[in-house]
């Protein structure tokens, strides 16, 4: 992986941004919601919850997820499934915060004339209801899902919709995201400048042969790659 060298990345006129992990730490939230769907059934294992929607049978966030663990369990009741369903939902949204620093910096980056979009895999439904409850849904021009597109990351579909929705060559526009596979190596593809948030990336190792133009510690580092002096 490349290291960033502070190179400033001047005719950057459009980011594109991953949402989940990238603008709010994700992964927590959904943690702690499945904690408290175990805590309601008074048995079974956080994480084993957790690694249910990792498997790719579902969707990430499909509530099939949870239906078949409770099944495993042998507590599957109709009734119960649909306590559980909410309490994951409503336990998830109420605990996305966007990390220190992005409003400001979406901010910075808007009045300085940058395009914004964000290209993500979750559900329309579910990125909007993110995106406001932290706030930051009128930072972006254009949110673009796979129901837009018409396929998920990492294919370029998403990254190309948003691209023209903002009016954008790929050489003047950057990629940023947590994962070098979905978003970083699309974005290269592309030909596009690349970002990686490595303060989101919460895998287990990362691919070799991916590298990005640039690798964040925060967020708020993107302004000094576009020119833009941090206040």
């Amino acid at each position: 992986m490349q290291k960033p060298d502070g190179t400033r990345h001047n005719a950057v006129e459009a980011v594109l941004c991953d949402m989940d992990n990238t603008l709010f730490d994700f992964v927590r939230a959904k943690r702690e919601a499945c904690r408290c769907v175990v805590d309601y059934l008074g048995t079974g294992d956080p994480e084993a919850l957790f690694s249910q929607f990792l498997r790719g049978i579902h969707g990430f966030e499909d509530h099939e997820n949870i239906r078949d663990y409770m099944s495993d369990l042998g507590m599957y009741e109709p009734g119960a499934f649909e306590v559980c369903c909410r309490t994951y939902e409503d336990v998830k949204l109420g605990l996305v915060e966007a990390y220190p620093g992005v409003e400001e910096t979406l901010r910075c980056l808007r009045d300085a004339g940058i395009s914004l979009a964000v290209v993500t895999d979750a559900e329309a439904s579910q990125a909007r209801r993110r995106l406001d409850k932290t706030g930051l849904i009128d930072y972006f021009e254009t949110v673009v899902t796979p129901e837009v597109s018409g396929r998920r990351k990492p294919e370029p579909d998403s990254l190309l919709y948003a691209l023209r929705r903002l009016d954008a060559a790929p050489a003047r526009a950057m990629m940023v995201g947590d994962s070098l596979i979905r978003d970083i190596a699309p974005g290269r593809h592309l030909g596009m400048v690349t970002a990686f948030a490595a303060y989101g990336d919460w895998r287990d190792g990362s691919p070799a042969d991916v590298e990005a133009d640039i690798v964040l510690a925060e967020f708020a580092e993107l302004t000094g790659h576009v020119g833009i002096p941090r206040r």
